[in-house]
């Protein structure tokens, strides 16, 4: 279905008939909460006849955000607790989050960071930018910096060219990585002058965030070409969501464009407990079950590393199913046995 233009109040989601207007006072108090912007890209995915749209599911405000379960927080990954000068995060040694804006193209009703994003006055000024580098410069451990937000493709050409060049002057930087959703949900704003502009003296990675195959319109597909082919390597995650993609069949999907697509996936999340998130929780046991079943009946190249950022700032990890069950000491010193579960789910015995 054709476009119309974005969606950014209210009255525009019953006018394009994304919610009845019996339903416009109470979404207008969700709205007033969390941030609403839906770009013309996704919305004209949404297909307004099925109450159970993945894209609908994932952007359409939804009145059950306004009721916060006990154990949703506001900073489910705890930023705060690693936050430096305004602007950075210093969770691990080599690497910092650098948060330029706190605006999205497109706002999605799971995102960790919903208290925080759409914030305009939260974007960096250029004093605030003149600290963050200067952090980064006085540290030389730090190896990697990673653009967050807020989504830093938000910023124009001009504005991440001038953030870039000074990153580039600090010697020990040799990797800077971008998140966005921006390739995916409004593929016109990544020109080929954006992905020239990328290439620098550092390696620069983008990691474009995508949660079902619709997603992955011709569109979205020619600005992650234009990337790949100005020589920026491109990896994905996804959030694993209950009602979007908690099914087997999508996630191969999903996975197999990616990489159709040259994009490496990269991390599948855990859900984090943001304020209002209850209704996209998949229990652990069948993300695991989910992600164990790829093994085997996808590529390598096509499976993600299933991951949970633990509560309060203590990092992500690794949640997938292990194949491996220790049984016991081997027969040569320092060896153990095991029991190795196949792909198929056989199991073997093994020593090493």
């Amino acid at each position: 279905m054709s476009g119309d233009g974005e969606i950014r109040r209210v009255a525009d989601l019953v006018a394009r008939g994304l919610i009845d207007g019996d339903r416009a006072a109470a979404i207008g108090r969700v709205v007033d909460r969390f941030a609403l912007s839906i770009t013309d890209d996704m919305a004209a995915l949404i297909d307004p006849s099925d109450p159970d749209d993945p894209i609908a599911r994932q952007f359409v405000p939804d009145e059950d955000e306004l009721h916060v379960r006990p154990d949703e927080v506001t900073d489910p990954i705890g930023d705060a607790a690693h936050r430096t000068v305004p602007g950075i995060v210093h969770r691990y040694p080599d690497r910092v989050l650098l948060t330029p804006t706190h605006l999205c193209r497109i706002y999605c009703r799971f995102c960790f960071r919903r208290d925080a994003v759409g914030d305009g006055e939260a974007t960096l000024t250029e004093a605030e930018v003149d600290a963050a580098v200067a952090y980064v410069a006085a540290r030389p451990e730090i190896f990697e910096v990673i653009l967050t937000g807020g989504d830093p493709l938000v910023l124009s050409d001009r504005r991440l060219s001038l953030l870039l060049d000074r990153l580039e002057a600090v010697p020990h930087v040799e990797v800077v990585r971008i998140h966005s959703r921006v390739p995916v949900v409004d593929p016109a704003r990544v020109t080929e002058e954006t992905a020239r502009l990328l290439r620098r003296r550092f390696a620069t990675w983008m990691v474009v965030h995508v949660d079902h195959p619709r997603e992955l319109t011709p569109a979205a597909g020619a600005a992650i070409a234009r990337l790949v082919d100005a020589g920026v390597p491109l990896l994905s995650q996804t959030a694993l969501l209950a009602g979007v993609n908690d099914e087997a069949e999508v996630l191969e999907a999903l996975f197999r464009a990616l990489v159709r697509l040259r994009v490496k996936p990269y991390y599948l999340h855990h859900l984090d407990r943001a304020e209002g998130t209850a209704r996209f929780r998949v229990p652990v046991a069948k993300g695991r079950a989910l992600i164990a079943s790829l093994r085997g009946r996808v590529t390598g190249l096509a499976q993600p590393t299933y991951v949970l950022d633990i509560p309060g700032g203590h990092g992500k990890v690794p949640i997938g199913a292990d194949p491996l069950e220790r049984l016991g000491e081997g027969g040569e010193a320092g060896t153990s046995r095991w029991r190795v579960t196949a792909p198929d789910g056989g199991s073997h015995d093994w020593e090493g």
